[in-house]
């Protein structure tokens, strides 16, 4: 029998690759389960989908998490994504350097995620401030800031590879590269709901365990994840291939699907609504992170090795 599970991810990008292997490459079936992604425009619908029970796992901004349980909520990371930065700062074919951002507007996901704090540290280095020297809105995740860089919607964003190769290669520049800066810096992550978690305490190990053999799994077969890349997001062969070299050399997604300490905190050091909280109940990455299921999921691939 195999068991249905519904799954929201952000967008058609390069984030979702290691969900998309275990779903092209039958690791998820392997398992006992269909896994049925949805893929939302706004990150803020994708955590309201898990919340209300519309899905039962997301890749999800990981501050919402961080925000949503010291509020008393309940959901929590169960695994990592994006733990590391793909990021660079795309400007408008007009814009020469810092000191042209001026009086300029720059296009975030959302003005309650952590990369709008990531952003606003970026300006601050170059004596910039917000919101006196630029303005930042809300347009949506990567593919929406690229479509509005280049209507003229907006003059800056955070673009991620590919999409940061072809802007470079259109005429568009570079402004920073947030990784040089922010080494680690937890910005997705595998999210669940606790309540639902326990219930389903079988399905969600099973769902670990092809989730880690998919992370294994692209780190061991840049051609057909190339494949997998092209098909799932339209973009060139060589701009998927440029993703991978990336994403592999930097270590973007866990080798072992596990999220970092080290990212998440330096998101909690980094984000503005978090280092606002009057009184976290938190006092350690750790705590946000539940380790149990990733733990028990690698154990039991060692013991049918």
């Amino acid at each position: 029998m195999i068991d249905q599970l519904r799954f929201a991810a952000v967008s058609r990008n390069y984030f979702n690759m290691p969900l998309w292997v275990g779903v092209e490459t039958g690791l998820f079936r392997e398992q006992g389960i269909e896994v049925h992604v949805e893929l939302h425009e706004g990150v803020d619908e994708v955590t309201d989908r898990l919340v209300d029970g519309r899905v039962d796992l997301a890749y999800g901004i990981t501050e919402h998490v961080i925000l949503d349980n010291e509020t008393g909520g309940g959901s929590e990371i169960i695994g990592g994504n994006v733990n590391r930065l793909p990021f660079s700062l795309i400007a408008g074919k007009d814009i020469r350097g810092w000191q042209d951002m001026r009086g300029k507007v720059v296009g975030v996901s959302s003005l309650e995620a952590g990369s709008s704090s990531l952003v606003m540290r970026l300006f601050e280095a170059q004596g910039l401030h917000h919101p006196q020297d630029y303005r930042m809105v809300a347009v949506g995740p990567i593919l929406a800031r690229w479509e509005l860089l280049q209507s003229g919607g907006i003059d800056a964003g955070l673009q991620g590879a590919p999409l940061d190769y072809i802007a470079n290669d259109a005429g568009y520049p570079t402004l920073a590269e947030p990784r040089s800066t922010f080494p680690d810096f937890q910005f997705t992550s595998l999210h669940v709901m606790r309540d639902w978690a326990r219930g389903h305490h079988d399905l969600v190990m099973r769902f670990m365990r092809a989730f880690i053999l998919a992370h294994r799994w692209f780190y061991a077969n840049r051609e057909a994840a190339a494949d997998i890349a092209v098909a799932q997001t339209g973009v060139a062969r060589h701009y998927a291939d440029r993703a991978w070299d990336e994403y592999v050399a930097a270590k973007i997604f866990p080798r072992d699907g596990d999220a970092s300490d080290a990212a998440v905190q330096a998101l909690i050091e980094i984000s503005g609504l978090i280092r606002a909280l009057p009184n976290r109940t938190r006092t350690h990455a750790a705590d946000y992170i539940n380790r149990s299921y990733l733990h028990a999921a690698h154990a039991s691939l060692e013991a049918m090795a």
